[in-house]
């Protein structure tokens, strides 16, 4: 078994003060030292922008409880890392594996690139760490598949980022169209996410506290450019996350909008969006039984040789409709443009209609809302904040509000549309077995040519 899918004992402990120059940091303080046994030990990997909202609980999602302490930080980036860590006063690593040989970890937190969460979610699960992963929940749909496999062989509690399920307005509108307010459903409008596209951009030197090989992961290893190390430009390099600006609005794409480290923004917002779609079809262990595009054409090859902005990206790999039919006649369209549905989707039925947005919803006509449920209408999962869900399942060790398997299902639809859009074609999919049945040139696209050392773990 190779060094990067198979915990072990042997890894290089990278201290920061050997690593960033002889930078001074105070070494983790044991948390009994403190008097509160209690306490629970919080691993970051991934120390940028994402994140940095998740531990102080912007967007929405809530931020550790009190009785939560980071005591260790890694990320590729030692420069970042360190940073952390002296807001922190614990210990930095540029290799999460070091993190995870630490016993004081009890839980992780990981937000890294979409080509980034396989790993760290099965080496976590094999050193006994429960998770709150990022979404999409994996790149492709092998590594879902694996990832479930790892927390459910190791038991562990796993928490998909999405944090629009822990929102009292969006449970409320699921319940209303699970309960049959707009009857049955006839059709499902969701946004027109568009797919990643391609780049070669020149290199530029690479700083010395990053890691780039090991960045690259399994995909071949490119020159560096800020333009694809970045999620999105432009971004607040090395800022604090504590002292976070107001956003700004990204004009450049970032690795977020590059093959083959994401899938452009159909997994990256499609997963909030498509959620509501699956949490309101009660599908978060099942999916579509067909996929095809409008126009049937394969994705035009966009590939970005200087650094420009996305709108050039995102029109042209968004110029085909995705649709997809479940087994019981229901069909979603990604055709809409406004934006408001890149967080939800509009749900039409015989006796009207239910928008869903990021933390909200509309009805049309509006007394669809007025009656409440009844006492035995169809309750879905409770969770009014995202992060102290995941905490609380951690101590009742019960399944949280966006467990593995649903987290992989979501991202499942969302690769299912990228390959359509690649082939240009419709597709038969089998949601139980997870293949194309009979279908040898689709059936490639269920996972990624790997580099040596980054492989999926045949067993994990």
């Amino acid at each position: 078994m190779n060094t990067h899918t198979k915990m072990t004992r042997r890894r290089l402990l990278v201290s920061v003060g050997a690593a960033t120059g002889g930078i001074a940091l105070p070494f983790l303080v044991p948390v009994s030292a403190f008097g509160a046994n209690s306490q629970i030990g919080v691993g970051i990997i991934g120390c940028g922008r994402r994140n940095g909202q998740l531990v102080i609980g912007k967007g929405g999602q809530g931020a550790p409880p009190s009785h939560a302490r980071i005591v260790a930080t890694a990320d590729l980036n030692l420069k970042r890392a360190a940073e952390w860590a002296r807001h922190y006063r614990c210990q930095a690593y540029q290799d999460y594996r070091a993190l995870l040989d630490r016993k004081e970890v009890e839980v992780v937190l990981y937000a890294t690139p979409e080509h980034w969460h396989y790993l760290p979610c099965i080496h976590a699960c094999q050193a006994g760490k429960d998770i709150y992963g990022e979404q999409p929940l994996s790149h492709t749909i092998r590594e879902g598949r694996k990832m479930i496999e790892a927390v459910r062989t190791y038991r562990r509690v796993f928490q998909t980022g999405e944090q629009q399920r822990s929102h009292p307005a969006t449970r409320k509108a699921v319940e209303l169209i699970r309960n049959g307010r707009i009857g049955k459903i006839q059709a499902i409008i969701g946004y027109n996410y568009p797919s990643a596209w391609e780049s070669n951009l020149p290199a530029q030197p690479c700083p010395e506290w990053l890691d780039w090989d090991r960045w690259c992961g399994p995909n071949e290893v490119v020159p560096f450019h800020y333009d694809v190390y970045l999620s999105r430009i432009p971004y607040e390099r090395e800022v604090p996350y504590y002292s976070y600006p107001a956003e700004k609005y990204a004009v450049g794409p970032g690795w977020m909008s590059f093959r083959p480290y994401s899938g452009g923004e159909l997994p990256n917002w499609g997963c909030h969006g498509l959620s509501m779609v699956h949490w309101a079809l009660d599908m978060d262990r099942s999916g579509p039984v067909e996929i095809w595009v409008d126009p049937a054409e394969k994705l035009e090859t966009v590939v970005y040789h200087l650094p420009e902005k996305r709108d050039r990206g995102d029109a042209l790999c968004s110029k085909t409709i995705i649709h997809y039919r479940y087994a019981n006649g229901v069909e979603l369209s990604l055709c809409s443009i406004d934006p408001k549905l890149g967080g939800g989707a509009t749900f039409i039925g015989e006796k009207g209609k239910i928008t869903i947005f990021r933390e909200g919803y509309e009805c049309d006509p509006p007394d669809l809302d007025k009656d409440p449920l009844p006492p035995d209408a169809i309750r879905v999962y409770q969770s009014d904040n995202h992060m102290e869900n995941f905490f609380a399942c951690v101590a009742s060790r019960k399944d949280p509000i966006m467990p593995v398997e649903a987290g992989h299902s979501v991202a499942t639809l969302c690769h299912l549309g990228n390959i359509a859009r690649r082939l240009g074609r419709r597709l038969k999919w089998d949601p139980v077995n997870e293949v194309f049945p009979g279908d040898d040139e689709a059936n490639t696209y269920l996972d990624i040519p790997r580099r040596k050392g980054y492989e999926l773990p045949e067993k994990v």
